[in-house]
């Protein structure tokens, strides 16, 4: 085995008496020669076999090895052990002490056991569990850290009668515990340990509640010693739990020669607002001390694991799956997103009536993540606790053999639109002020921070989000908006240059912009909403001449202002990096409150899109037509071609944009995770 830590033990010794005594390698043997000599000592000697070392502190003066030592008030024996015993008591050390004349006042006699026991987790995040790594016990974030990764278990292996494996107090596949994080006890010595001795592994009543420990019998060997037939191993009763929050300590077995032992961790809760992610398992030795008294721990070696975060893709990386409802009113919509899937070579998963109830709002009720370490990497799906008609269907159809699942239910707090996750984005990688973002930031809609009364996130969602610390929220101001979504006047998409992206913000200042190139170009009389049936056609010039309209659009664009500038302070943008679209908005009485208005997209909200690598799936905005094309079209194709994307307008009006929603509400995307490794950030 590899060098170990050095541990220290103070150790009691009586003269006259032979005491035998265990000795982990690695550790040292404390033993005041003053506290146990005979009165009147004023010398001592020692003698030890070869395997053991030992100093003396303070160092005495020169003297031959062969005389007696002064025996200074303090002098302190260091005894340490460098190998494995191969029998019990198999080493011996013994000193003397002498008066003032160097005639023998007493003997005492220890003789040692030395064992070897290592704790070992993969603390250098290779996928290898390494020996008595000297970091094992701490943590340290970045290329150059060191520390084990545990997963939260959130999947479920079972294909019918779904349960969060981490809910389950077995095994209940084998597969299962690829989702662990193993952890190896190592130990090497005698055949046995001596007698009322013990190895018992522990953990904190604290982090009992955030993690789990099952052995694996199939592993014990030591020397020729497989007391399990390897048949065996395939049975879920081989894997017995070891510690939980039932089980705080548990006696695990010593095996004997050299021998290895195989655990598995899993993790049972994400970081939260209580909870920072660490958790330490600690393996103790254990000495008896007489018959009917405890044992005391003489040892104990220690590791640390950190459960991985949840993690947001956002819209540059690679889609792996689109899902979209499937609802009586929306077949023209459906039509247009299984071309667009199709066209961009992608899997479309459609979540039927039976399932969805009517309820189309598939990014409202779910966020697509995921979590990674060394060993395994599989997505997680964060419910949204807004629980509408969907609300069955993260669990029910998602949840399954590494597809792992988690939400956050407010207990008293209500429960309001902002708490769908249209209001849950997050931005490509950026960097700040010379702070790297490699994973983005996460990007969430609240009340305004003066306003004294307001919609909001949930406080548990919000905690559960900061608390993941590797994508570092942004709060942004949209309680402005009836449904306040984020979605609603923002989105992220590719770009071939600068930062790799461009933010895309919805402004009625261009919306009115290009409404007077029109009209100064005799092109007013060309109309909104033309064709649409049981909708009222709106000249350029009529919408131009709206003074409340206009009023109520400069108020929008305020909003967005405000927001602008928080995007750009946060994510360390500049001008040449948003893309501004002509959106015009309208002011709508919030239901049961007269006096309060919220603003609403006056035409389908382009924003509001799905990004599907350079495809883009965009609300038909049903613009004025000159020369037979739709000018809010035009424009947007110009804004998006630029930078190698191409436009798909699909036809969201009747079913979901006069339902205040549009293509990214009614869509959702599962995309690849990230290629940097969370555990590499720079903290």
């Amino acid at each position: 085995m590899t060098a170990f830590m050095t541990h220290s033990r103070t150790l009691r010794v009586d003269y006259n008496y032979t005491t035998s005594v265990v000795c982990v390698v690695g550790s040292e043997l404390n033993v005041n020669l003053n506290r146990s000599a005979p009165p009147s000592s004023k010398f001592f000697s020692v003698k030890c076999t070869h395997k053991i070392q030992y100093n003396i502190s303070p160092p005495p003066k020169e003297t031959s090895h062969l005389s007696p030592i002064p025996l200074n008030g303090n002098a302190v024996l260091l005894i340490r052990m460098s190998k494995a015993s191969e029998h019990e008591n198999d080493s011996k050390l013994s000193f003397r002490y002498y008066d003032e004349n160097k005639e023998v006042l007493g003997r005492a006699v220890l003789h040692l056991t030395a064992i070897e026991i290592s704790l070992d987790v993969d603390a250098d995040r290779d996928g290898v569990v390494e020996e008595n790594n000297p970091n094992k016990g701490s943590w340290k974030w970045g290329p150059n850290g060191h520390g084990a990764i545990l997963l939260v278990n959130c999947d479920s292996e079972r294909s019918y009668w779904k349960i969060l494996d981490k809910d389950q107090d077995t095994v209940t596949k084998v597969s299962d515990l690829q989702d662990m994080s193993v952890m190896i006890v190592r130990t090497r010595g005698p055949a046995k340990l001596p007698e009322g001795y013990k190895l018992t592994m522990h953990i904190s009543q604290g982090d009992a509640e955030s993690v789990r420990v099952f052995r694996s019998r199939s592993s014990e060997r030591g020397n020729n010693t497989w007391p399990i037939n390897l048949f065996y191993n395939i049975f879920v009763k081989d894997y017995p739990l070891v510690l939980s929050s039932e089980v705080l300590s548990q006696e695990v077995p010593y095996l004997g020669g050299k021998g290895e032992m195989n655990f598995y961790v899993e993790g049972l809760r994400f970081p939260d607002k209580d909870f920072n992610g660490l958790i330490s398992i600690n393996l103790s030795l254990l000495e008896p001390i007489s018959t009917g008294l405890p044992e005391t721990p003489i040892f104990t070696d220690s590791i640390v694991f950190r459960v991985a975060p949840w993690i947001m893709t956002p819209n540059t990386l690679q889609p792996a799956e689109v899902f979209v409802c499937s609802t009586s009113d929306n077949y023209q919509f459906l039509k247009g997103m299984r071309n667009l899937v199709a066209e961009s070579g992608y899997k479309l998963k459609i979540c039927h009536e039976y399932m969805n109830r009517g309820d189309r709002w598939m990014q409202d009720e779910l966020e697509f993540g995921y979590i990674d370490s060394p060993h395994q990497r599989f997505p997680v799906v964060l419910d949204s606790p807004r629980d509408g008609e969907l609300k069955d269907f993260p669990y029910s159809e998602l949840l399954g053999p590494n597809f792992g699942y988690v939400t956050r239910v407010p207990e008293k707090e209500h429960v309001s639109s902002l708490d769908s996750f249209g209001n849950l984005e997050v931005s490509p990688p950026v960097t700040v002020n010379g702070k790297e973002y490699p994973l983005g930031r996460i990007i969430i809609g609240v009340a305004f921070p003066t306003a004294t009364k307001g919609r909001n996130m949930t406080k548990v969602v919000q905690d559960f989000l900061w608390a993941q610390k590797v994508q570092e929220p942004i709060a942004l101001f949209s309680d402005w908006l009836y449904v306040g979504h984020v979605d609603e006047f923002m989105t992220f998409v590719p770009a071939p240059d600068r930062k790799g992206f461009r933010l895309l913000l919805a402004s009625p200042d261009a919306g009115y912009k290009l409404f007077r190139d029109l009209q100064s170009k005799g092109h007013g009389q060309a109309k909104l909403f033309d064709g649409l049936k049981d909708e009222k056609p709106e000249t350029v010039d009529e919408i131009l001449k709206d003074e409340r309209l206009q009023h109520e659009n400069n108020y929008v664009q305020s909003c967005i202002d405000w927001n602008r500038d928080v995007l750009k302070r946060e994510l360390g943008l500049e001008d040449e990096d948003i893309i501004d679209l002509p959106i015009l908005f309208k002011l709508v009485v919030e239901k049961r409150k007269e006096t309060e208005f919220r603003a609403q997209a006056y035409y389908p909200d382009m924003v509001n899109m799905i990004v599907l690598g350079k495809n883009l799936g965009i609300p038909k905005p049903f613009g004025p037509k000159v020369n037979g094309r739709c000018t809010l079209e035009a424009e947007m194709c110009s804004l998006m071609e630029g930078l190698g994307l191409n436009c798909t307008f699909i036809d969201d009006f009747a079913s979901y944009h006069k339902l205040l929603g549009e293509v990214h509400c009614g869509s959702n995307v599962r995309r690849e995770p990230f290629d940097f490794k969370w555990w590499n950030l720079e903290m």
